[in-house]
Order: structure tokens, then sequence, then C-alpha cells
């Protein structure tokens, strides 16, 4: 579907790596569906007569055994991971399933049509492809580790066998910041809540709300923003109507993904027909109140109607839409602790990015992280002790470790020097509040030294997400002449 041809007037030096991310991103390769993306991966292994393994996860790992004079040089590990997060646009008809993206080029930004672009984390994999297809680069032997799952908790880096590496150093290119370097983050896990509800039959006026217009974002990289979780505004509406007047419950949706800050939800409500007015007149007072209080982060944020019939329907019985109303009052989100040793960094948070009302269940997802294990652990004890105190139960899955802090890092080192040579600037090195897989990969390699890095990348996560083309080169460079500078 897409054209990059125009990119090819510009004479990048880093042409191949955008000739092979607009390969990759013409294959569905969105979290729980990377069976086609891992096959090619390992296609282009055969194709270049590569060591190479693929497990039933779908991991791969790619070996390239050194170029001449860096036969005796200690491995280099490249490492990101195959899935994307899949987002788009209410009016974008793009089957994430079975269609690829639709890419184009503006100005220095590499974008795709009404979707997510997944340059997170496919530039790291389009990065690693180049530097294998390319006869001219020097480097010593390569250990390449492609991940699935990464976005829904981490899972292939959990299940990876690497006893078939050699390295210790590990560059992780899945860092959306050019020049910053990072070298811990947090840990993590995904918490799923389901609360038992019960119906009701009730005649009414059918009355369905979107609170829209938000920005949304990265759970882990921008949950600082403060940006509005259309699921926990859609609980405050919803007290808010429910306290001036008859209001019943047919279904509620909100967001896609645990680690994206949900940007719209949808809830279908059955009023007195002859309330319509005063219903349409409390929905304009919260909404004015919400535009206030959100001008800075959401300033977009807006509550849309659309009236349908009378009719009879299935709304929630009195107590289980008491019940669900408080949970979503009531339950933490969003940043919960700054760091006291990072200034400006968070250090526990959390961001419900799921929910959806079953028939008989109100289901939610949420990413819960923090550079503190015990409050990650404390979070999920408060949301453990809500959810069961109103009859539901909680499950966890793609419980991740932080990574932690280590303070001689000779591939730490050796990238600040490259980078400041090269570009005469000064590198940055921090923390992170995101996840990345180096923690759990250090639970697997001894002695594991990691730095993670890459290109600009704005808005991850979201339609609006782009990734800079002038940025995407200069890290190009910098793959190269660290490689060539490990001998």
């Amino acid at each position: 579907m897409s054209n990059l041809t125009e990119l090819k007037g510009r004479n990048l030096e880093s042409q191949r790596v955008f000739d092979y991310f607009e390969e990759i991103s013409a294959i569905p390769h969105g979290s729980r569906n990377t069976k086609q993306i891992s096959d090619y991966l390992v296609s282009f292994a055969k194709e270049h007569g590569l060591e190479h393994y693929q497990d039933e996860a779908n991991n791969v790992v790619i070996i390239q055994e050194a170029t001449a004079g860096y036969e005796n040089t200690e491995p280099i590990i490249i490492q990101g991971h195959m899935d994307m997060v899949c987002e788009k646009e209410n009016d974008c008809n793009i089957d994430f399933e079975k269609d690829g993206l639709d890419l184009y080029v503006e100005d220095d930004f590499l974008k795709a049509r009404g979707t997510t672009l997944g340059g997170d984390d496919g530039i790291a994999v389009a990065y690693a492809l180049a530097i294998m297809d390319s006869p001219e680069i020097a480097h010593p032997r390569l250990e390449v580790v492609i991940t699935v799952d990464e976005e829904i908790g981490m899972l292939g880096a959990e299940v990876i066998d690497l006893s078939m590496l050699k390295g210790h150093k590990l560059l992780n290119i899945d860092s959306d910041v050019e020049g910053h370097f990072l070298t811990s983050c947090a840990g993590g896990m995904t918490v799923e809540v389901s609360l038992p509800v019960t119906r009701m039959a009730q005649k009414g006026l059918e009355m369905a709300i979107t609170i829209t217009g938000l920005e949304g974002g990265h759970s882990g990289s921008e949950i600082d923003k403060e940006h509005a979780n259309a699921n926990i505004v859609m609980g405050r509406v919803l007290k808010y109507l429910t306290d001036r007047m008859e209001v019943g419950i047919i279904t509620m949706a909100g967001g896609l993904k645990d680690n994206a800050i949900p940007r719209e939800h949808t809830a279908v409500l059955l009023i007195p027909a002859e309330k319509k007015e005063e219903f349409l007149s409390y929905i304009a007072e919260i909404e004015k109140i919400l535009k206030n209080e959100f001008a800075a982060s959401d300033e977009g944020i807006c509550i849309q109607t659309v009236a349908g019939a009378e009719k009879e329907a299935e709304i929630l019985s009195y107590s289980a839409m008491s019940k669900v109303i408080f949970y979503l009052r009531q339950v933490p989100d969003g940043v919960q602790h700054m760091s006291r040793v990072i200034p400006g960094l968070v250090e526990t948070s959390l961001n419900m990015g799921i929910l959806a009302l079953k028939e008989d269940a109100l289901v939610t997802t949420t990413s819960v992280r923090s550079s503190v294990s015990s409050r990650k652990e404390e979070l999920l004890d408060r949301i453990t002790h809500l959810v069961e105190f109103l009859g539901g139960e909680v499950e966890t899955n793609g419980d991740y470790p932080a990574w932690e802090y280590k303070a001689d890092s000779e591939i730490r080192d050796t990238i600040s020097a490259v980078y400041k040579e090269l570009f005469d600037e000064e590198p940055v090195f921090e923390a992170i509040h995101a996840g990345l897989e180096c923690g759990l990969l250090s639970g697997k390699i001894a002695d594991l030294d990691c730095v993670s890095f890459g290109p600009n990348n704005y808005d991850i996560h979201t339609p609006k997400e782009r990734l800079s083309i002038s940025s995407t080169e200069k890290v190009w460079k910098l793959l190269k002449e660290f490689l060539k500078r490990c001998k």
C-alpha cells in the first residue's frame, strides 16, 4: 500500500533501513499476530545463509559471524521486538489482522495514514536487517534477538531461550528520543479485572454518549503528561448523570491496548424519553467542566451524543450499575508516585487501557508500572482489595522485572564516545518509566551489559505516530561506527 520512492531521491545512507521498514510495514504484525512477520525474518536468514532459531512463540534469533578482522572480538547482541501497537482513527478501514500499513512521507517524517506507524519497534528490526544485508559494514559476531508480544507484557522475552548466544553486550533499539540513552527502566504487569453484573429489562429512549477528542499516548513514556483516560472519565460522567436523573446502562466500551492511554469511550444508555432535554443539558454541563479541567492536556475533549429509538433493553440492575460506577470512581489510575532519586521520573503508575461491559461482567485490563517492586505489588493489592470487595476477580500476567542501573558499563562508555565524536553533541543518559526487555534479558544472560536507544519517534501508540527521517539517519551512522569501534 505504501510508496516511499520519494526517499530514494534524498540520497540517505540509511535508505536500506527504510526499504526494510517498508517491507515490514506491508506485513500485519500487531501483538499476538506475529507468525507472518516471524516467518519473514526466518526467510531473510535463510536467503542470507545465516544461523537462525524460531521458537513456538515466534521469537527469532539470527546470528551473523564476524567480518574479517573481528573474529576475536566479543559478540554484540542487537535486540528489538517485532510486534506493534495497532491503533487507528475511527474512519480508517485498515484491518490490522490482514492488511499492511499505508506509509507516506511528510517533510522529515515517516507516517502511516490513519494508523500507528509501528516505528516502535519496527525500526529496530529494519536496522538489524540492513546491517546483516550489508557486506560493507564491519562488525563482530552479531546476535540479533527479535521478540514477540513486547507490547502486551513482554511475553516473548519471558519465554525465549538464549542459550545459543555468546555475547554479553546488548544494544536495545527500543527508545524514542535520539541522543538520549536509557540505562534502567520500570518493571510492570498486566492486571485483568472481571466484575460480575446482573441485568433487568427496562423501557426508555436509547442514548449513546462518546467521550472523544483525547490525546492518548504511551502509558509509560507519556503518563506524566496527565492526559485524560477515557475509561476513567466515563465513570465520572456516569456518576454525574446518575446523581441527577434516572439512567440505565446497556453497554460500555473504551480503549484497545492496555499500554495506550484510551482516547475514546462509548456508553449506550437508556433514559426516560421525556427527560431527553434534561439529559442533554447535564451532558453540556459536565462537558464544560471537563473542557476547563483538561484545557492544557486534552483541549479537544468533548462528549458526543446520538439519540436512538424508544425500546426495551437489558440494562444493568441498579446494584450492578452502582458497583460499576463505584469501581470506576475509586480505582487508582495515572501517576501514583514520582521518583525521589531521579528528579522528573515517574516511579509508579497505572493505566486502565481497555474496558468492555459484557452481558454478565465488566472486564478491564490495566498496565501497572513501577521501578520499586513493592509499590507495584501494593498497587495490585489495592486493585484486588477493591474488586474483591465488589465481588469480582483479578488475574495478572506479563509480570516483568525492572532493569536496574549498572554503575560500570563498557557498552555505555563506548557508545557515548562514538556519539560525541560523530555529532559533537553530549549524549544524555537517563532512566525511563516505560518498560524495556532489558530487565528480563538480564535474567537470562549473566553479566549482561545493556544500553537502549533509538531515533526520534513521536506520539507512539497513537495514529499520530511519526518517525524522524533525519534522526533515523543519525542513528544508522551511530550504529555502523559503534560496530566498527568494537574491534
